[in-house]
């Protein structure tokens, strides 16, 4: 008999065989699902979890490619980039000081290195990482528990000068020195130039393969330019220079030599890398420190298109941080292409011009003579087509290119201004055909000195006063803006409301106000705010008082050639994706032109000025100049010597200037020129302006456009 509420032996365990069952199948399901899902992960997704291992570990470097190209109008390559060989430093995340010491040892035992860069900060800095137990014990036992930033100031700061004297007496170690600098200025990888080929420059003096110790004495070493010798042995070594490597580079290369070098502006090199003041711009832009990057005027303006989409190679470390493998992810380009206003071909005649002028000039006398500029321009569109300027040395002799002066420099212009005045004089009431007398002026407080014309024209209109150059016609048409009348030896009555009436008129014509070139660094000119106005309100109708630039002057005539309407001048009218072939490649984005203003004139009253214009050069001041149908009008400026000769300031010169528009029915082109600090009688500005307008049209006979 069983006793009560207890389960029989035989059926208990029964029961535990049941759940001991059911608890291995369990276990046989699970282990059986873990294998399956081992295999799927291994067989089906084993590639994809490779590479998100590998991303993981990844590191990407980024290798410098061209710069977009420049061509000018016709098509023609105006700056180019040339291929040059270069050695470069990549560090990982596990590069030690003492690996980059080492690796910086033995590269200089193969190459010469220019060690001028190097600062004293440089040197300390090297004396530390080649010197780590010294550097350790100029920390004292109190100091022993600070570490880094702490710790390295200290040390910094405790090195003895001998020490550092030693190694500047060293010119191997200082080159060692360099190098490590080189390795040290750059993040993990983020590629370092060490050292480029110059390509101007081929195998000077190399080192044949041979160590460093066994060579010419340092006088005689190559330390600034890369050699065909140094590349053969670096490359021969490659695998005892851990992150060295031998690349390809670019630098920027000239066709037309210094033609325009002055606006085409510089680049950066590695070791200036970002500029200064924009430096958090351009990082923030994904720029690295030792970019090169545009620092002035066309490559700076347009940074944005010029700059290269990098080629970009990835570097994959174990978990201890060394690169197993590295590949080319992104081959990158070259940036974008620009398109220029200019005429090539006419620009570097323009400049043989001037430069040849200049010396003429000289050798007839005109001493203080440094500079000269001229300047044309598509009067329709805007476009410039030559802008050409020379500066001469006067201890030196040498002429260098100064085209940025023509935007950025400015002058007292003279009678090439009577133009404007003529145009102000319509706009403020005066009627065409209205006669003045041409008589000395006499004003109170002038003494008996008058304001009178070269010589007394007698009764004139407006078509001989710009024929003959009348100044005592212009001051009538600015007493009559001012709305004062003239009394002989009395004061004359216009104030700084009258001067600001002027310039508003002069300002339609872009005299006195920025051109909108896209260029940086323009000047508007200089106006001042003097105490008293009176008879200045004279000297500013005929070009003696306010100053303006070249190219102000030369789209101050474009209004006037096209029919009344200021263009803005251009220099890119379109940008281009790179082409693999020669020539330009797509269109991205075209420059229109673009109209700043319509000069508040009738088109008979333009039509006036361009017949007095016309007289200028067919019977007026510019007789006999041209060969060509040319209008326009001569300046001639009285003013004091302010250049670079601080002996002569002071000193009484003219500025002789000429502006004007070819041909003079339906122009295509309008031009300035301008010759500071010269005597009054002297051609020179003549003689440029006839020998420019020849150069173009000799040059659209050559292409045949008509």
């Amino acid at each position: 008999m069983t006793e009560i509420g207890r389960e029989p032996k035989k059926k208990r365990k029964g029961n535990r065989a049941i759940r001991m069952n059911l608890f291995f199948l369990a276990v046989f399901v699970l282990f059986t699902a873990l294998i399956f899902k081992l295999g799927f992960v291994q067989i089906v997704e084993g590639d994809q979890h490779e590479e998100d291992a590998e991303r993981a570990n990844a590191k990407t470097a980024y290798y410098p490619a061209p710069r977009g190209k420049m061509y000018d109008r016709n098509q023609k390559v105006a700056v180019d980039n040339q291929s040059v060989p270069e050695i470069v430093y990549v560090s990982t995340s596990s590069t030690k000081t003492e690996d980059k010491i080492k690796t910086a040892k033995r590269l200089a035992a193969f190459i010469h290195i220019d060690t001028e860069f190097l600062k004293e900060r440089d040197l300390r800095d090297y004396w530390i990482a080649s010197h780590p137990k010294k550097a350790l014990a100029l920390l004292k036992k109190s100091e022993s528990n600070l570490k880094g930033a702490q710790a390295y100031k200290l040390q910094i700061d405790r090195i003895p000068d001998q020490e550092l004297k030693a190694i500047q007496k060293d010119d191997e170690e200082m080159e060692i020195a360099a190098i490590y600098t080189r390795f040290s200025s750059a993040n993990a990888y983020e590629p370092q130039i060490v050292k480029a080929m110059n390509p101007n420059e081929s195998n000077r003096n190399g080192k044949n393969g041979t160590l460093l110790d066994e060579k010419k004495s340092s006088t005689q070493r190559p330390k600034n330019d890369l050699t065909y010798d140094e590349i053969s042995i670096v490359s021969e070594h490659l695998e005892e220079l851990p992150g060295i490597d031998i690349v390809n580079d670019w630098t920027r290369k000239y066709p037309y030599d210094k033609t325009l070098y002055s606006v085409f502006g510089g680049v950066t090199t590695p070791d200036q890398g970002l500029l200064s003041d924009r430096k958090d711009f351009y990082l923030t832009r994904g720029y690295a420190n030792n970019d090169r990057v545009g620092k002035s005027y066309l490559e700076y303006q347009y940074e944005d298109y010029l700059n290269s989409h990098k080629e970009k190679v990835q570097y994959v470390e174990d978990n201890k941080g060394n690169v197993v493998s590295q590949k080319t992810i992104d081959k990158g380009s070259r940036g974008y292409d620009l398109r220029l206003s200019f005429d090539m071909e006419l620009q570097a005649e323009v400049e043989k011009i001037i430069e040849e002028e200049v010396r003429n000039s000289r050798a007839r006398g005109n001493y203080m003579l440094d500079r000269a500029f001229a300047v044309m321009m598509d009067p329709n569109n805007g476009d410039i087509l030559s802008m050409a300027g020379k500066k001469i040395d006067l201890e030196t002799n040498k002429i260098q290119d100064y085209a940025i002066g023509a935007f950025t420099t400015q002058y007292e212009m003279g009678s090439a201004v009577k133009g404007a005045t003529v145009l102000a004089g319509y706009q403020d009431g005066i009627p065409h055909y209205k006669y003045f007398v041409d008589t000395p002026l006499y004003l109170a407080g002038n003494g008996n000195k008058p304001k009178k014309s070269y010589t007394n024209m007698g009764i004139i209109n407006e078509l001989t006063a710009l024929q003959r150059s009348s100044n005592v016609y212009m001051f009538n048409v600015a007493m009559h803006i001012a709305g004062v009348t003239y009394k002989p030896h009395g004061p004359l009555p216009a104030d700084q409301k009258d001067l600001n009436k002027m310039r508003n008129y002069y300002s339609q014509f872009g005299l006195g106000v920025k051109t909108g070139i896209d260029l940086p660094q323009e000047s508007a000119g200089m106006q001042t705010t003097p105490d008293a106005v009176g008879g200045l309100i004279l000297d500013l109708a005929i070009g003696q008082y306010d100053t303006y630039t070249p190219l102000q002057m030369a789209q101050y005539i474009s209004a006037i050639a096209n029919g009344g309407y200021r263009v803005q001048p251009r220099i890119v009218t379109s940008i281009h994706e790179p082409s693999k072939k020669e020539g330009l490649g797509k269109t991205i984005e075209q420059r229109k032109p673009n109209i700043l203003n319509k000069i508040n004139n009738t088109e008979s009253d333009i039509q006036q000025v361009k017949t007095g214009m016309k007289l200028v050069t067919a019977s007026g001041t510019a007789k006999n100049t041209f060969t060509e149908d040319v209008s326009g009008k001569t300046g001639t400026a009285e003013t004091f010597y302010y250049g670079t000769n601080r002996n002569w300031w002071g000193k009484k010169t003219y500025n002789l200037t000429f502006v004007g528009y070819y041909p003079s029915k339906n122009p295509k082109v309008a031009f300035s020129v301008v010759v500071p600090s010269v005597k009054d009688d002297d051609k020179i500005n003549k003689i440029i302006a006839k020998r420019v307008i020849h150069a173009y049209a000799e040059l659209e006979k050559k292409h045949g456009k008509k």
